[in-house]
């Protein structure tokens, strides 16, 4: 709960260049690099209602206009609407009375009923209950269709610019080209449109007559007093946007908006980092490669008095997520010069890795088409995609204090979870430096180490410091893809530590 409650004292630096907390990043077991929301890729899994927990596969959703069929949100309060049942005394043909019950939506925040409409109760709890329709809506699906048309034709012709047709080859199978790829080569459109498709001539659209004609107001807006409680508010009106009623008479159930599972997926490497369940019930994930279950963890843990120039002396809690044990030391910030020359080599580098993977994929084609003919030209879909390299950024920590880091190194040992309730269980026998540790348990220590902040600070400006923190990290992955034991890297991570404000000297 206090990442939830408390501001973000402690960033770490992503790969990109931003800073963010530790819960809202994510680690890389392939390229071994930490990743934000901006350095992935979202995939939209799977479409469910958290009302009734139907899945609904994409293209139905999309039918749906990506909204549940059975269940509902008030109008007014935007609740999740409720049936109610009510029984109703029917006399039959022959005289005798039978009970039967009737069906209506009712929201338990805000009391409002579907009879506050006119909306008749339905005799099953389960039927469609009667949609109000839209004036307008055979406008706008033809105007959809026309669009669609449209862009079609549009690509269409993008396309036999850049491809002509060429002479049909016979190996199509025997390659694994695709229907698409077909009727491209062909002359085709790359989608297939039907027989009756014409795309020569546009479907016929009426256009809006502007008129200046204006409709008058009604005779009760002079006559009578506004009522403010009958009128509906702005966000009651956007969230119907097809009606948006101006009187609250007029509002009619909304249907309650789809949620979605989403996968994240590493921009260079193309992997997995964030991969939930199918099932909406489900709350497990198949793949969750958050950053506080591989990077020491660093809290805040005591700060001392913060006066401009004078040393105070700072706690830090350190805490090992992974089940391996691990070394952590800290390092001083790179100067401008210094991170100017690392930022150089980082794009050096990337340069050359985006020049070996374009000449490595670019002899694929070639040596097919010299094996199959000057007939046959395979474009770049069929050939193994590009690895998106990400352009290195520089990170620039806005730091108004000095620090002292420890010079010794920290082990820490992997995470216990049953020592956390033992304390007889602990057998480690490091020898730390007093000065530094101030104590340790289980997998967790605390790390002293002292601040001055700048003499140029005012009163109640931030104080902020930075260093690198260099731990050690063994990577599973690397076991899975053959070698006999996970291999064991360093690491290191920008900190940054936002300590709080200057005190004044009176």
């Amino acid at each position: 709960m206090a990442y939830l409650t408390q501001p973000n004292y402690v960033k770490y630096a992503c790969s990109c260049g931003l800073l963010k907390p530790i819960t809202k990043m994510y680690f890389c077991r392939h390229c071994l690099k930490l990743r934000c929301g901006y350095c992935v890729c979202h995939e939209v899994d799977s479409h469910y209602c958290s009302n009734c927990l139907e899945n609904l596969p994409s293209a139905e959703a999309r039918l749906k206009k990506y909204r549940c069929a059975n269940c509902y949100d008030c109008p007014h309060c935007f609740h999740t609407l409720s049936i109610r049942a009510t029984s109703v005394t029917r006399n039959s043909e022959d005289g005798s009375k039978t009970a039967s019950k009737l069906y209506y939506l009712a929201c338990f925040f805000c009391r409002w009923t579907s009879r506050d409409v006119g909306i008749p109760d339905q005799a099953s709890a389960t039927g469609r209950w009667p949609e109000r329709e839209n004036e307008n809506s055979e406008t706008i699906a033809s105007l959809i269709e026309y669009f669609k048309v449209l862009a079609l034709k549009e690509r269409i012709d993008k396309e036999k610019i850049f491809h002509t047709p060429r002479r049909n080859f016979s190996h199509f199978s025997k390659l694994g080209m695709t229907a698409a790829l077909v009727r491209k080569r062909s002359g085709l459109p790359s989608l297939p449109l039907g027989r009756d498709a014409d795309l020569t001539s546009l479907p016929t659209i009426v256009p809006s007559v502007a008129s200046e004609t204006v409709e008058p107001l009604p005779a009760e807006m002079f006559t009578t007093a506004p009522d403010l409680t009958k009128v509906t508010t702005l966000s009651q009106r956007f969230s119907q946007p097809d009606i948006q009623p101006e009187l609250t008479s007029e509002m009619w159930p909304i249907h309650k908006h789809l949620f979605i599972k989403r996968s994240q997926r590493c921009r260079e490497c193309e992997h997995n980092v964030y991969k939930p369940e199918y099932n909406p019930i489900s709350i497990r994930f198949k793949i969750q490669l958050a950053a506080f279950y591989h990077i020491p963890e660093i809290t805040l843990l005591s700060i001392g008095e913060l006066k401009a120039g004078v040393p105070s002396e700072i706690v830090v809690r350190l805490c090992n997520p992974t089940q391996h044990l691990t070394s952590v030391d800290f390092r001083p910030l790179p100067s401008a010069m210094e991170e100017d020359l690392l930022w150089e080599r980082q794009v050096q580098l990337c340069e050359e890795r985006e020049r070996k993977d374009s000449q490595r994929t670019s002899l694929t084609p070639g040596s097919l088409n010299t094996s199959l003919g000057s007939s046959l030209t395979l474009p770049a879909s069929l050939t193994r995609q590009l690895t998106l390299y990400e352009p290195p950024r520089r990170v620039r920590l806005d730091v108004s204090s000095s620090v002292q880091l420890p010079s010794c190194g920290i082990v820490l040992p992997p995470r216990d979870d049953a020592a956390e309730y033992d304390d007889s269980a602990e057998k480690h026998n490091f020898q730390d430096d007093p000065e530094v540790v101030v104590w340790r348990k289980s997998n967790k220590a605390a790390v002293k180490f002292s601040i001055t902040p700048d003499k140029t600070l005012a009163s109640n400006e931030e104080v902020k410091c930075g260093f690198v923190l260099g731990y050690g990290y063994v990577n599973t992955m690397a076991a899975l893809e053959g070698h006999k034991e996970p291999q064991r890297v360093e690491l290191q991570v920008k900190v940054l530590l936002s300590l709080g404000t200057v005190v004044s000297d009176e």
